[in-house]
């Protein structure tokens, strides 16, 4: 039972907590991709899980897979001549209230741009149980987001997306221009609620939101995950909702990526939704309370979480 996860991971830059690029001495460098945390996380849950990317042949396109390659997830690079594309960046600041947090998208030129159907292990991707996009991917190219399309319309499995929608890479109405054009191949549809409610124009209430969207679109399952990290689902015809675990929050960047990961480990396995989501909601409380996007997650630890939960512990 096999996880495939296509799309784009940046190197992150990050000054020091409660510092700025302007003045900072010093700055940490983590990996920052839905597609490649997603399946990481997976991979840290007991799934079986590959990431498939295009990266520049280059010392920072080789530092993306060396990080992932910590936590023991498989890649499947397409490597670029230098010339051919480079490494994707972004720079992240976290901000103190109330000061905002800052995110500056730096992909132009990115090798993953360039990607087409005929580099990919197409075999490979159509034995995927899941095949995960992240929507980014189409936002780099039009040739990125046609082999996106081409990916998720070849897939006999079951396909999932995350809009993955930020303001530095495109406008909203482009994202859902070009996203819109690949909804009829997907059966599960991730998001952020205010990436939602900028792709799809809606400031609709999230019960009616999941429900509309499914509706409109056509998936099967729509996951959204709130502001204040609650999780509402509408699958088959039923909502779900599951309440954020509270925590010490450290670093809020990486949790949807988490939910992400174990909601599609567990979905591989045969999982209801129900306990999709909690996994889900049990990782991503653990991954708030550690820095950076991609965090090593422990398997005996979210199932902790998971059984306190059904308990009704603390």
């Amino acid at each position: 039972m096999t996880l495939v996860t296509v799309g784009e991971t940046a190197l992150r830059f990050s000054p020091p907590a409660g510092h700025r690029f302007e003045t900072a001495d010093e700055v940490t460098l983590q990996t920052d991709g839905i597609s490649s945390t997603a399946a990481a996380t997976a991979h840290r849950l007991g799934g079986d899980a590959v990431w498939v990317s295009k990266l520049p042949d280059t010392p920072l396109g080789r530092r993306v897979v060396a990080a992932l390659h910590e936590h023991g997830l498989e890649t499947d690079v397409v490597w670029a001549d230098p010339g051919d594309g480079r490494q994707g960046l972004s720079f992240y600041e976290a901000g103190a209230a109330p000061r905002e947090d800052r995110l500056l998208q730096d992909r132009t030129g990115a090798a993953m741009a360039t990607l087409t159907p005929g580099e990919l292990p197409m075999d490979r991707l159509q034995a995927a149980d899941v095949l995960f996009v992240a929507g980014s991917m189409a936002a780099l190219s039009e040739t990125a987001a046609d082999t996106a399309g081409a990916v998720l319309r070849a897939m006999p499995g079951t396909t999932a997306l995350d809009l993955d929608f930020y303001p530095g890479l495109w406008t909203a109405e482009r994202a859902f221009e070009t996203l819109s054009d690949l909804f009829d191949a997907v059966d599960v549809l991730f998001a952020r609620e205010r990436q939602v409610e900028a792709v799809f124009d809606t400031t609709a209430r999230p019960r009616e939101l999941v429900h509309a969207i499914a509706a409109d679109h056509g998936f099967e399952t729509v996951v959204l995950t709130r502001d204040d990290h609650d999780v509402v689902a509408f699958h088959d015809n039923v909502i779900h909702e599951h309440d954020a675990i509270e925590t010490e929050t450290v670093d809020v960047t990486g949790q949807h990526a988490a939910l992400v990961g174990a909601v599609l480990e567990r979905l591989v396995g045969g999982a209801p939704l129900d306990e999709a989501l909690s996994y889900g909601v049990a990782a991503a409380a653990l991954t708030r309370t550690m820095p950076g996007p991609l965090t090593p997650l422990e398997r005996a630890e979210v199932e902790r979480l998971v059984d306190a939960q059904s308990d009704g512990r603390p």
